[in-house]
């Protein structure tokens, strides 16, 4: 196979998954769910470089403003409008397409599994509609898939700038750190301490400090939320931004730990993996549809049989990790234990599915995994793209609740295949 055609399908992968992502990207018109809050403190970002209300008012905002940042680019770019508010997440989900293509290829050294990965990434129903919303957890989970790749690749300084960007989206990109940082670390080797320094310099200190730059329109302007705050309070030996800075983060944190409000669509971790609670962010009732009633939804979920398979497939990759410890399974189960795990010690906190994203990269990189397993024991390939082509068919059943399409009703609730879907 010439080097050119070895990158044609990952090239119609690509240019396919840019098209769903951009097609009519503006609609629905106005704010899908938390666009509300995100679109209006990405366009106050770029324009005032703190996040502002209507008002001019300084604002209490409960994540890191390295998303909303990103989300300003596309603002800045296409105006602040629905295209210009989503084409940021558009762009930013077609290339954890590339990346986890790169990631498959380093895993399993196989163009076959590598256009595996990137084509079950592509069909996807949760990362498309996660690439279509100005939300953050697209931007996340990049930069998790970023980190990954870089560490694989032994590129530590540069792992640790792509932690600091996670972190500077959400803070739940900081649990990756620990993990990364056990596992860089040779413990048979002579030297350990000055390679614990080296370790800690590149998994400690450059996220820290790339997540601070994060925060430069806060720093470096005087109109941010309680950005004088500790002129009001008893002298200390700390300068007083750092103690102002301090004093937001320990708000945020006591915001996230309290976070416990009814929610319609509210979904524990337990559920997640089965899809047991989607998410909705837009569902209305058109007239004029041409039907007697119809739908028009967007629903956060994945496509169905390519998450369940999934779940199949992560049993299997447990169970090869607990007798073999295949390199490769553990940083498939790295990748899980980090972005899923940490989210069961706060079982009282609201939480909701979506935030799922940013493990479904590595339950896809697991479901390759046992069809690598399969190809191995000889399985005759046609099985493999007979999957593959309905898991095809399930993405284009579904398409129409993940773009918001006009359907008739029956067509919505046929697709409603569990009662709390709705």
């Amino acid at each position: 196979m010439t080097q050119v055609k070895r990158y044609v399908p990952i090239t119609l992968i690509t240019l396919f998954s840019l098209f769903l992502r951009l097609w009519n990207l503006n609609k629905p018109k106005g704010f899908i769910f938390d666009e509300v809050y995100y679109a209006k403190n990405a366009n106050s970002l770029i324009t005032h470089g703190v996040e502002l209300n209507s008002a001019n008012q300084s604002e209490f905002v409960v994540h890191p403003p390295l998303g909303k940042w990103l989300i300003g680019i596309g603002i800045k770019l296409f105006g602040n409008n629905e295209f210009g508010w989503r084409i940021s997440a558009a762009v930013f989900g077609t290339l954890s397409i590339l990346l986890i293509y790169l990631i498959a290829q380093r895993l399993f050294n196989s163009y076959l599994l590598s256009n595996i990965a990137a084509g079950l990434m592509a069909l996807d129903g949760l990362n498309l509609v996660m690439s279509r919303v100005a939300l953050l957890d697209i931007f996340l989970m990049f930069f998790i898939l970023l980190a990954t790749y870089l560490f694989m690749r032994n590129q530590y300084w540069l792992t640790g700038i792509a932690l600091g960007m996670a972190t500077g989206i959400k803070w739940s990109g900081a649990y990756l750190i620990p993990i990364f940082l056990i596992l860089s670390v040779n413990f048979v080797r002579t030297g350990l301490i000055r390679q614990a320094l080296m370790r800690i310099s590149q998994f400690i200190i450059i996220p820290i400090f790339t997540y601070l730059i994060t925060w430069s329109g806060w720093l470096f302007t005087s109109n941010g939320w309680d950005r004088n705050w500790a002129a009001t309070q008893p002298k200390a030996f700390l300068p007083d931004v750092i103690r102002n800075l301090w004093h937001y983060h320990s708000e945020i944190l006591n915001f996230h730990t309290g976070l416990d409000d009814t929610h319609s669509y509210s979904a524990n971790p337990w559920s997640w993996l089965i899809l047991g609670r989607p998410t909705s962010f837009f569902y209305e009732t058109p007239k004029n549809c041409g039907a007697t009633s119809c739908s028009q939804e967007i629903l956060a979920i994945g496509t169905p049989l390519l998450w369940w398979s999934a779940v199949i497939a992560l049993v299997v990759v447990i169970g090869y990790w607990l007798s073999k410890r295949e390199p490769i399974t553990t940083l498939i189960i790295t990748g899980l234990a980090a972005t899923y795990l940490p989210w069961f010690f706060f079982q009282s906190r609201t939480m909701f599915y979506f935030y799922a994203v940013s493990i479904s990269p590595f339950l896809i990189l697991a479901l390759v995994f046992l069809i690598s397993k399969l190809i191995e024991a000889g399985i005759d390939r046609g099985w493999i793209y007979l999957f593959i082509s309905v898991i095809f068919l399930n993405f284009i059943y579904f398409l129409p609740i993940w773009v918001g399409n006009e359907i008739p009703y029956s067509q919505w609730l046929n697709r409603m295949w569990l009662p709390s879907w709705i």
